[in-house]
């Protein structure tokens, strides 16, 4: 790609060449036109640190950030960017396009633009441009799972400013499972206390039976997590919080054993992976915990989607529990295995009671309150489902991505989640089944990173990029023939470096020799 024509990821919807170019410098100024005062403030944040530019207001700035409700058509996330020798116009309906268009214009300087350290001496130029840009899907996520391995706000910050750089607008955390409790609830401290270290990790597979012998702990407090959503939020990234709930709850029982099935008994927090057969109880002082969880979550969290987990949910402690018989007969259930249904129901309940939506990993065929929005990631066709029975999805599939599958068949991949490669290109083409005419609306797609395998900032790094940045490619611009896409994403290499991104390759374009992707097993 010329330097005059930097390579876009995501591509925009429209975009012309012109001649000449827009330089930079100490002298610039922004005129701000009212309700875009956010908008200037992050292009400041954003192109200081490498280019040291002030760019002060100034009401005959030529770099002008401007509001236009007559650009509604663009809607919430579109924008207009034009760029001439002597003046550049970004122009929203809404102040979140134009964050959406202060990253293209970040992508459109030189790639020195986005160090994090001083870079002198690069003449900071935007080609001239004239853009017409907006997303295709509504939902464009990435989740990370924090529970199996902890990482520090600042880790979480730092994968809130790359989602925006991509034009990803969701940071999906789950903060919650078996191996790890990371979420501060003031009623009940004893959660991340105990339920946030674990004794050891199991290293390999689930099952493998090999321990590194290393304690692990994390948990995050209020402030950390205010602040989170506040610097997500000044980007135009939503974070949704996951809780996990009834399964997945091990080390919510290490803590308060008196919420599970078995009276009296003891656990730890679990140091496996997979999946665990304890799960809460159906006692009301369960369901009390519950609510007062999601309090918390709703008061930290402003996001209108609250994940509630709910899959992989095992029910033979239900069976043989007294209690959660008497529950199923008091409730006019058919069987221990229609509880999982009912809790979840009781809880949505509450959690739209409170203005929020549920949403839940869908296992398939089960049913669910329409009003539930659904991440449908066992077969693709459980999207198609779940439209049809009315609800809102996001399109997870684990073969396109998840991103704890290995990207390649090279000896030098880092350990990975056994049992298929999803590789760039599979991520890229990723194309969830729609109908319009079904009733429920497909929101968009969403990667999902466990991390089982990724201990490290440079090993989360090496999983989830480039395939981050082939994900945004689809969810924003949509079509693109792969031979034009992978170029893209080969030129947007330099970018991720620059950002001190530990990516992994973005491998040769090789048609015909991709790893098909095998059933997921139950490998959580």
């Amino acid at each position: 790609m010329p330097a005059s024509r930097p390579a876009l990821v995501p591509a925009p919807t429209q975009l012309a060449h012109r001649p000449g170019h827009f330089t930079l410098t100490p002298d610039t100024t922004l005129r701000v036109a009212p309700g875009a005062e956010a908008a200037a403030a992050l292009l400041r944040t954003l192109l200081a640190p490498a280019t040291g530019l002030p760019l002060r207001p100034a009401p005959d700035g030529p770099f002008v950030l401007a509001l236009d409700p007559m650009l509604g058509g663009l809607g919430t996330e579109g924008y207009g960017l034009t760029v001439s020798p002597d003046a550049v116009l970004l122009r929203a309906a809404h102040l979140t396009g134009l964050l959406r268009g202060i990253q293209t214009i970040r992508q459109l300087l030189p790639v020195e633009a986005l160090s994090h350290r001083p870079r002198p001496g690069v003449p900071w130029t935007l080609p001239c441009v004239e853009i017409t840009d907006t997303p295709r899907r509504a939902w464009r996520g990435f989740m990370l799972d924090v529970a199996r391995h902890f990482q520090p706000v600042s880790f979480l910050r730092r994968y809130v400013d790359l989602l925006a750089l991509h034009k990803l607008n969701v940071l999906h955390l789950h903060l919650t499972d078996d191996q790890g409790w990371r979420l501060p609830v003031a009623e009940y401290p004893l959660l991340t206390e105990v339920g946030g270290r674990r004794a050891q990790s199991m290293v390999g597979p689930a099952g493998s039976g090999v321990f590194d012998g290393t304690p692990h702990h994390g948990a995050y407090t209020d402030r950390e997590l205010r602040g989170l959503v506040a610097h997500a939020a000044a980007r135009g990234v939503t974070v949704v919080p996951e809780v996990e709930m009834p399964g997945h709850t091990r080390a919510a029982l290490a803590a308060y054993p008196e919420l599970g099935t078995v009276p009296g008994r003891r656990l730890d927090v679990w140091t496996h992976w997979g999946v665990c057969d304890t799960v809460l109880g159906v006692h009301e002082p369960v369901l009390e915990f519950c609510r007062t969880v999601l309090d918390t979550v709703t008061d930290l969290f402003p996001s209108r989607h609250v994940h509630i987990g709910g899959d992989e949910c095992p029910t033979t402690e239900w069976a043989s529990s007294p209690h959660a018989r008497r529950r199923v007969e008091a409730e006019g259930l058919a069987g221990p295995g229609e509880l999982r249904g009912w809790f979840l129901g009781r809880i949505g309940a509450h959690l739209l009671e409170r203005g929020r939506t549920p949403t839940v990993w869908a296992e398939g065929l089960e049913s669910l309150p329409p009003e539930f929005t659904v991440m449908t990631w066992r077969d693709p066709e459980h999207t198609r489902i779940a439209l049809k029975r009315g609800h809102n999805v996001v399109s997870s599939h684990y073969g396109a991505t998840y991103l704890d599958y290995a990207q390649s068949t090279s000896p030098a991949e880092p350990p990975a989640q056994p049992g298929a490669v999803v590789d760039l290109r599979t991520v890229h083409e990723y194309d969830p089944p729609d109908d319009p005419a079904l009733p429920g609306e497909l929101l968009g797609v969403q990667a999902q990173l466990w991390t089982e395998f990724a201990a490290t900032a440079e090993h989360v790094d090496h999983l989830a990029f480039p395939r981050l940045a082939a994900l945004a490619d689809r969810a924003w611009h949509g079509a693109s023939p792969w031979p034009l896409a992978r170029a893209r994403l080969l030129a947007h290499g330099s970018r991720l470096e620059a950002c001190g991104v530990r990516h992994g390759p973005i491998d040769p374009y090789v048609p015909d020799s991709r790893p098909s992707v095998k059933n997921r097993e139950e490998s959580r």
